[in-house]
């Protein structure tokens, strides 16, 4: 037999019928105050959530006439209030969604809120999860920083109430999903597919490319026709690119990949758009000391050797007149499309000085010209056309012993000469100073100087194996250390000193070989 209730009995029994302690209910916002949120929880009382059992925000974001889920902590307070909390509520939800996420294997969403100790924290409805360090990516992460703030799913790899320990994985997400694109991605990849990626990272020799699941390697050398120091001159980490599968091995999952094939290669048709003798107009891609790189097209370049630059400067340095980037009209010499050469010249553009001088020069005319610059063997002449015209040191005096050019001449001297000989095939051209004037060794020197005349002359040198002697005129003879009267012990720069006068006597002329022999010792003997 039920038990009687009074009227009080009844009353409270009729207003919380439906009402547990200890349960999740559905409540609606009547009011929205400073110290918490009034709700009608539908059973003719109301009940009321204090700030501290309120979601963030709530105060700011609820409204009267909002629906939502409350816990009911107690059925009657000392306000006469149902006490309820909308932070248990959430919370019993969190738990019973991860632990039904957690025996089905369902992933679930959070947000990385920080880093601590061997991992990072997770927010999940609520719940603060870990994230094992191992467990973040499916390749170790040495900066996480970037991820706070990230929402993510997750995998629940462990749940414990009692400890309020749950244990998620971002990995085992992103590894399912990697197998999932692999199986895709596999059954694409055959010789010559063209596939979508995404640039994963780049190195020196290439880029690897994220095809979904599985990566390929696109070599530097398969990303483009034309030349390349660095993948990073065509892409960055995150590009999606289409590339084309070269090669593919099922057993290694090995895949290599070109860019450069999506197109034709360039050289096949270099014979027809580059026929020799062509002027073309290209871009300076490298300089080296042996000429310039000249690209035409994208992927297709010559060579412009040092020697095809200027007809006269055989031994310029290419990079102190040109730099890369800079437009040269060039002649097309050769092409090879076996080789993949191509070569170029500029000098071709103009006309060729060597052919004027043959039409303008001949040997034994009287020519003039400026000196240019010094060797030790001679002197460079520059005539008007560009050419450079050798004088040889013994093609300066008929009688002088010239040690250096420059004891005679200077720059910038204009000077005549006479052309000596002329080699077009080794574009050179020899010139005399001493041409100008008849040769005195032929009968001027010989009927001056008899064998046996006494003469006088200075000393303009001393070598090791006598003197060389100063006669009239210029004229210089030999005089032999075995000619010249000293002691035995004593040595001639001691005795004689450059300019000093001598009498000595001709001992032989030999106008063939220009020499004139002298001695002191005949003249005392």
């Amino acid at each position: 037999m039920e038990p009687q209730l009074n009227d009080l009995e009844k009353l409270y029994a009729n207003t919380f019928r439906g009402l547990k302690e200890r349960a999740i209910v559905k409540g609606n916002v009547l009011k929205v105050k400073p110290d918490g949120v009034i709700v009608d929880v539908g059973t003719k009382c109301e009940g009321f959530i204090p700030q501290s059992e309120l979601l963030e925000d709530d105060i700011s974001f609820l409204k009267p006439g909002d629906d939502i889920d409350v816990f009911v902590e107690n059925l009657h307070d000392s306000d006469g209030f149902v006490k309820l909390s909308r932070l248990k509520a959430e919370g019993i939800r969190a738990w019973d969604m991860l632990e039904n996420a957690f025996n089905k294997g369902l992933p679930v969403d959070g947000k990385i809120t920080g880093k601590v100790k061997g991992g990072m924290t997770v927010s999940i409805c609520g719940v603060n999860a870990f994230l094992p360090g191992s467990q973040i990516d499916i390749k170790a992460t040495k900066n996480t920083d970037c991820l706070i703030g990230q929402s993510c799913a997750f995998k629940v790899l462990n749940l414990n109430h009692k400890g309020a320990n749950v244990i998620v994985s971002r990995r085992a997400l992103l590894e399912e999903e990697r197998n999932i694109l692999k199986g895709q991605t596999l059954n694409l990849l055959k010789e010559g597919a063209v596939i979508k990626g995404m640039v994963k990272n780049l190195t020196d020799y290439g880029a690897f490319i994220d095809l979904g699941g599985i990566d390929g390697l696109l070599h530097i050398s398969d990303m483009s026709w034309g030349r390349i120091s660095h993948p990073g001159e065509l892409f960055t980490v995150g590009d999606t690119v289409d590339v084309v599968v070269l090669s593919f091995n099922p057993e290694t999952e090995k895949v290599t990949l070109g860019y450069k094939q999506k197109k034709s290669d360039p050289w096949n048709l270099v014979d027809e758009k580059y026929p020799q003798g062509q002027k073309i107009l290209g871009k300076v891609i490298t300089t080296a000391d042996y000429g310039l790189f000249v690209e035409l097209e994208e992927g297709v370049e010559g060579l412009i050797h040092v020697s095809e630059i200027d007809w006269v400067e055989k031994s310029i340095k290419p990079s102190k007149f040109f730099s890369v980037g800079d437009k040269v009209e060039a002649v097309i010499l050769r092409v090879s499309r076996e080789e993949k050469k191509i070569s170029l010249s500029i000098k071709q553009l103009k006309p060729n000085p060597w052919e004027i001088v043959r039409d303008k020069y001949t040997a034994g005319q009287k020519i003039s010209g400026k000196v240019k610059s010094f060797a030790d063997f001679g002197a460079f002449i520059a005539l008007d056309e560009g050419v450079d015209a050798l004088l040889h040191i013994s093609d300066i005096s008929w009688v002088k012993r010239i040690k250096h050019p420059s004891d005679v001449l200077r720059k910038g001297q204009q000077i005549d000469v006479v052309v000596l000989n002329i080699e077009l095939e080794k574009e050179r051209i020899s010139v005399g100073l001493k041409e100008l004037t008849p040769d005195p060794w032929l009968n001027e020197i010989p009927d001056k100087y008899k064998l046996g005349d006494t003469v006088k002359g200075k000393v303009v040198s001393i070598a090791e194996f006598g003197m060389f002697i100063e006669l009239e005129d210029g004229v210089e003879g030999l005089m032999h250390k075995s000619e010249i009267e000293k002691r035995p012990d004593e040595k001639m720069e001691d005795i004689f000193r450059t300019g000093t006068e001598l009498s000595v006597r001709v001992i032989n002329v030999n106008p063939a070989e220009h020499k004139i022999d002298l001695s002191m010792k005949a003249i005392i003997g």
